[in-house]
């Protein structure tokens, strides 16, 4: 089986742009407030490293379709399309978030970006296959059709969902509100149910429903929230209560956690906005800022492998293949290899240190871990490897959480859906 498919079972049950390339244009929304806190060289380097993912999104894209690769070589030739046709539906609700990055700081011009995202919006609604509104994990970037083993995903539905709602609310454009209202209220989230109070991982044509459900605290908030809020297929309020919070006390640091890698404590946050806010249980914001820092702690248990400039691991390629590892508790075969996201997805959770550590990085590893994408999926310098690819989902959190960071962009524009502002309140988030 293709690893890229088999990945798909592991993570579930557990000077680049050259001046000619970037089109100069006046950003939509320069008023947005920058973060005062950050230094001139830590501004620099975000910079680079969301102009970088970027351009990811928009080079490995089909202009036809919007779909986004799964995953692409970091050394291509400027404009070049890596040869493999395996589209990502979560790769392109990244992209799409993404394209409202590029446009806020300039990155491309924001008439290109424009139709880019009405024609990503309008094959999704009108051409790519569907279930119930929810889509297939991996398709072929130009036809569509569903790779073998592919599920249609509950999880990866949403992190398009999310990609299509902030497009919405960023871009003031009535087709694109019509594509992305018309996207997101199809969606039967009491069909992914099946039955029980929580939501099912997926659902096959051929076998039906997997058994496994989306029942623990991790990136499934923005499932529930997402279907919560829905203004024409919604659940109850009360599946808000029906996944567990089981808890991990490590190195002081106590919070709500599965024995899932940190990308857990990501996804829901890139886009809803959970800082000052708490439901019946907790401050989420709060929480993923604990688990980051326990995080760092436990890389820095292992003085062999990790250090100060250098820790960080979350669910990625290694040199055999691809796994969901991390910590703390130990998961997967952890060797000493670093995966840059785990830092770039919790910029805004930690600044000061993943801004430390992605520069300490970037400045001893160079050009083999730094390409025209930014960061190499993984690398293991000890052991001479270097990760030859970049993964969307990868670029994606990492890009959403730079900028989060300096101007919460996305936080701001997601929370202006009325529907993720509806959700949160009906399943009980207070200020405070």
């Amino acid at each position: 089986m293709d690893n890229t498919i088999n990945r798909v079972s592991r993570r579930t049950m557990l000077g680049l742009v050259g001046a000619a390339a970037v089109s100069p244009f006046v950003p939509q929304q320069l008023a947005m407030a920058e973060n005062s806190s950050l230094k001139a060289e830590d501004t620099a380097f975000l910079e680079e490293l969301e102009k970088r993912a970027c351009l990811f999104f928009w080079e490995q894209a089909s202009p036809t379709t919007g779909q986004v690769l799964d995953r692409a070589r970091n050394d291509l030739a400027p404009g070049a399309r890596d040869p493999r046709r395996m589209a990502s539906i979560a790769s392109t609700g990244f992209g799409l978030t993404a394209l409202c990055i590029a446009d806020h700081r300039g990155f491309l011009s924001r008439s290109e970006i424009v139709d880019r995202v009405r024609t990503t919006l309008d094959w999704h609604l009108n051409h790519l296959h569907h279930e119930h509104g929810f889509y297939y994990h991996f398709t072929d970037l130009e036809t569509g059709v569903p790779f073998p083993g592919s599920e249609v995903s509950s999880i990866d539905t949403a992190l398009f969902l999310c990609g299509v709602l902030t497009a919405r609310a960023y871009f003031k454009d009535a087709k694109i509100h019509a594509l992305a209202t018309q996207i997101y209220e199809r969606v039967d989230w009491p069909w992914m149910l099946n039955g029980g109070n929580t939501f099912s991982m997926g659902w096959f044509p051929d076998k039906g429903f997997l058994a496994a459900r989306w029942e623990h605290y991790c990136e499934l908030m923005m499932i529930y929230l997402l279907a919560v809020g829905s203004p024409t297929h919604p659940v109850a309020p009360s599946t808000w209560k029906a996944f567990t919070r089981p808890t991990i006390d490590y190195a002081g640091f106590k919070y709500i956690s599965g024995n899932d890698p940190i990308f857990t404590h990501q996804y829901s946050q890139a886009w809803f906005d959970f800082r000052g806010k708490h439901d019946d249980y907790t401050n989420y914001f709060d929480n993923s800022v604990k688990a980051t820092k326990a995080h760092k702690a436990f890389c820095l248990s292992m003085p062999k492998w990790y250090s100060e400039d250098y820790w960080g691991i979350s669910a990625s390629d290694y040199a055999e293949g691809y796994t969901a590892w991390g910590g703390p508790p130990l998961q997967g075969p952890v060797d000493g290899t670093v995966v840059p996201c785990a830092a770039g997805g919790s910029l805004a959770f930690a600044p000061a240190d993943c801004i430390h550590v992605l520069r300490a990085m970037q400045a001893k590893y160079g050009a083999k871990a730094w390409g025209r994408y930014g960061f190499v999926d993984a690398f293991h310098p000890s052991a001479n490897w270097y990760d030859s690819d970049v993964l969307g989902i990868d670029q994606g959190i990492t890009v959403i959480m730079a900028e989060n960071l300096r101007s919460s962009l996305i936080w701001d524009t997601f929370m202006r859906n009325p529907e993720a502002a509806g959700a949160m309140k009906k399943v009980g988030f207070v200020r405070g």
